[in-house]
């Protein structure tokens, strides 16, 4: 039997197939963007092939598949997401696409602010109104939400998203405006911002519920079509999704929560750096995943990455929570480009899967970050994704001397520059969640995933003074591996604003009551059981006149117990996040918070036998690489003969059919209990 971790990239889908004993095997497919389900099948159907079974007998024998997809964030940030209507309260029409009032470069008046994703004629504003109690004030004008419908069917509109003023408090008016858009509209797609994000802010609580309806329809034709294709196969065992939280949903509530999956391949990666990383008993770690698009960055302290309810995804605002992941635009395919100063610049752009860099030979114009490794050596033209695409060397030194002219300078030095660029770039990233958040990431451990993520990891440790590096055996298919340990996750939420001293601890413990009674619920339909099931409880608070909360734990529901513990917490959060606290100022709640985990079996991973310190076995060949500003001759060994114990000395290659190691002249590595790499400088073992 097999479990299969699946994570969808703007360039690669990545692979990770897993056997009952804890054997495991890479595979990696082009990602099809015009047919999404076309790509997941290929790489499936890839490993039927290897297997030597047909693809419905492998399928019938596999019984989990946890599924990372890019197609919510891609739909938001090509604008293809569904035609949304929007209704809110008579008076609050614009306080959609008015957002915040404010530009995200403060100092660039020429920006722009994204396109609305519901523009002004779909946003309709119906009279009702229910107070900060939760009572009605004015009825629901049901005539004017059947005339917003009729408008809805005018205009062609597949979703519509319902957020009014006070509906955290009462949600009646919301739950009647649904029941009545499904009369009219009985195939519509409607986001209630009662269920979605049932909290204070009005612009944060639009905007989730807006964007959880424009993504909603590609989401759920997705799903519902990649279910059909493998039931049609005979597909008995379980399919879960990914969530930009960290933890995975069943298709069915992922159909009903589409926002949840905006940053959904990403978040897969913290978990799985918390796992590679326990080997090396290193609790403080910063995750790196270089793609062919983007390298994704999050640091986790104590275990324990960090969550994030100002979130963005495209310049639009989401608040559900989700793992606080640094995205910057580096990755194999960022292109390399001349500004108008004559200075050279690489990314944010990227030549993706198509055409791809230069070397692929699809018709790729503009040198990119591989094209920049090979000439330097790093890769291996005729063993690039274990020798199943011929790099053109030839094509490449041609643009290369394009670019180069440009410049005025020699190419191989150009080739250099694009590489210097893109490791400064990324160290830089890892800076702005490290150094400017108060930590010094020499006291972190950088677990280093993604294809072209080893190539430049020594270089990155370098510039930043990290000296233990450690680069997964799958690290090309890094967030598909942590997406088969990763649990079932679901976050809930109720505002309830009281000052401290005077909270309701009933009213608390109601609140509580209700999200658990929730949870449990759809936990229960997923097919948890009530002994794999933890709850755990938070409260945002904050100093009374403040505008932003600080998110506190508490150890359970009951409020009375914690008030001390709470305090103090959140006395000490504060301190370390804006450099300051104040023990006797007055504390207020703001929202009351509830995380369910639903546990699920987690694949084995081998250990390995100590094999002793000698690598000589797995030497491939030799070939010329550029080190320390000239090219010289350096081991190239196959990481897959490495084991338990084994030592390579830099400078050298280590080659994987889906990922390159270059272990620089500084560093030496070495291969841990479960065939690990880990790089470290050679002063320190």
């Amino acid at each position: 039997m097999y479990r299969v971790g699946i994570d969808v990239g703007g360039t690669f889908t990545d692979f990770l197939l897993i056997d009952e004993v804890g054997q495991s095997k890479v595979y990696k497919t082009l990602t099809t963007p015009k047919s999404p389900t076309e790509g997941v099948v290929n790489g499936l159907e890839l490993m039927a092939k290897d297997l030597k079974i047909s693809f419905r007998d492998f399928l019938q024998q596999v019984t989990t598949i946890v599924h990372g997809t890019t197609i919510t964030t891609n739909a938001t940030l090509t604008g293809d997401g569904a035609n949304t209507g929007f209704i809110t309260t008579k008076g609050f029409r614009d306080a959609l696409n008015m957002r915040r009032g404010l530009r995200a470069k403060q100092y660039s008046p020429k920006q722009s602010p994204p396109a609305e994703l519901v523009p002004r004629y779909l946003v309709q504003a119906v009279e009702e109104r229910v107070n900060f109690a939760g009572q009605e004030v004015t009825p629901l004008n049901e005539v004017e939400v059947r005339q917003a419908a009729k408008l809805f069917i005018e205009q062609g509109v597949e979703a519509i998203a319902v957020s009014l003023l006070f509906s955290f408090f009462n949600p009646e008016h919301e739950q009647r405006i649904k029941e009545i858009l499904q009369e009219e509209m009985p195939d519509v797609y409607v986001s209630l911002s009662s269920e979605i994000l049932p909290q204070v802010r009005l612009y944060e609580r639009n905007s989730t519920t807006a964007l959880n309806a424009y993504v909603g329809p590609p989401l759920f034709k997705y799903l519902t079509n990649l279910l059909a294709r493998f039931n049609d196969e005979g597909f008995k065992g379980t399919l879960l999704i990914m969530q930009s939280n960290g933890g995975v949903m069943s298709p069915e509530v992922a159909k009903r929560f589409a926002s949840n999956t905006l940053l959904s391949g990403p978040a897969a990666g913290p978990a799985a750096g918390i796992f590679y990383s326990e080997s090396q008993e290193a609790d403080n770690i910063i995750t790196v995943d270089m793609g062919g698009t983007s390298f994704d960055i999050c640091l986790i302290k104590n275990k324990q990455p960090g969550i994030t309810n100002e979130g963005q995804v495209g310049g639009y605002r989401i608040a559900s929570p989700m793992l606080d992941i640094h995205t910057i635009g580096a990755g194999g395919g960022s292109i390399a480009w001349v500004d108008a100063g004559g200075m050279l610049r690489v990314g944010p752009k990227s030549a993706s899967s198509e055409p791809g860099p230069v070397c692929y030979g699809r018709g790729g114009k503009n040198i990119t970050t591989t094209d920049a490794n090979l000439i330097l050596g790093y890769l291996d033209p005729k063993f690039f994704h274990g020798g199943t695409l011929d790099l053109d060397v030839q094509a490449t030194k041609d643009v290369l001397a394009e670019l180069a002219q440009k410049l005025g300078m020699d190419p191989v030095a150009t080739a250099a520059g694009v590489y210097k660029i893109v490791n400064m770039g990324m160290a830089d990233g890892v800076r702005e969640v490290s150094v400017r958040r108060g930590h010094d990431p020499r006291e972190f451990a950088l677990v280093v995933a993604g294809g072209a993520g080893p190539i430049h990891a020594a270089e990155i440790a370098t510039e930043l003074g990290i000296s233990s590096i450690i680069v997964p055996r799958e690290s090309s298919v890094f967030c598909a591996a942590g997406m088969l340990i990763s649990d079932l996750k679901h976050d809930y939420v109720r505002t309830y604003h009281a000052p401290m001293e005077s909270a309701s601890l009933d009213k608390i413990t109601e609140f509580f009551d209700d999200m658990a009674k929730e949870a449990l619920a759809v936990l229960g339909q997923e097919g948890v059981s009530s002994d794999r099931i933890q709850l755990k409880y938070a409260a945002d608070i904050r100093y009374i006149g403040q505008s932003s909360e600080v998110e506190v734990v508490m150890s359970s529901n009951k409020l009375e117990e914690e008030l001390t513990h709470i305090g103090e917490a959140f006395h000490r959060t504060h301190n370390e996040l804006y450099g300051y606290a104040m023990p006797g100022a007055a504390l207020e709640v703001v929202n009351l918070r509830l995380t369910a985990i639903g546990i699920v079996d987690k694949p084995n991973f081998n250990k390995f036998a100590y094999q002793g310190t000698e690598s000589d076995h797995a030497l491939k060949t030799k070939r010329k690489a550029y080190f320390e500003g000239g090219y010289q001759e350096v081991q190239v060994y196959d990481g897959l003969k490495l084991n338990n114990g084994n030592i390579v000395i830099g400078p050298a290659i280590i080659e994987q059919p889906t990922t390159t190691i270059i272990v620089t002249p500084d560093f030496n590595i070495k291969c841990d209990d479960f065939n690990n790499y880990v790089m470290y400088p050679k002063l320190k073992r």
